[in-house]
């Protein structure tokens, strides 16, 4: 008989689990700079529906999650008018490493360090499932996107650019 392999816990999970979120666990083997196309891959799901965190800054340093579709830039013209805010960029690793509590490339929105306002594709709300990280490198969760507004306040916003 097959031992179905142990996840460790994280703080996404715990999070996850404290607001009795479902959720299905997905580990894969992680890529450095693979990014959504080598998890999508290995789980054998659209890219579409694996979810990037992203953590960014506005012109004045203040921290922001931005959740995107795995197959899409962001338009942080588009962001900062739609948060709206002069500016938005990207943090540097180290940066987002501090604000989030986690390693770039296992972010993950549930269970953060420091608490910055989510925005969130709203495309992405319209999908049955969606597979974001559950706070490691080569672990996503699998949860209904609804969670994203119910649980973390996530708001919507049109950012989203074809990669």
């Amino acid at each position: 008989m097959a031992k179905k392999e142990h996840i460790s816990e994280t703080p996404a999970t715990q999070f996850l689990r404290k607001h009795g979120v479902a959720f299905s666990e997905h580990p894969y083997d992680y890529e450095e700079h693979g990014g959504t196309a080598v998890s999508s891959r290995a789980l054998g799901v659209d890219e579409h529906a694996v979810v990037k965190t992203l953590v960014m800054q506005d012109e004045a340093a203040r921290p922001l999650i931005v959740l995107m579709h795995g197959d899409r830039k962001v338009s942080t013209k588009n962001l900062a008018r739609a948060i709206p805010c002069k500016s938005v960029e990207p943090c540097k690793p180290d940066v987002a490493q501090r604000h989030s509590g986690y390693l770039v490339g296992g972010t993950s929105p549930f269970g953060i360090r420091k608490a910055m306002p989510i925005y969130v594709e709203e495309s992405i709300l319209a999908l049955d499932k969606i597979y974001i990280n559950g706070g490691r490198r080569g672990f996503l969760v699998g949860i209904a996107p609804k969670v994203l507004a119910d649980v973390l306040q996530a708001r919507p916003v049109h950012c989203a650019i074809v990669d």
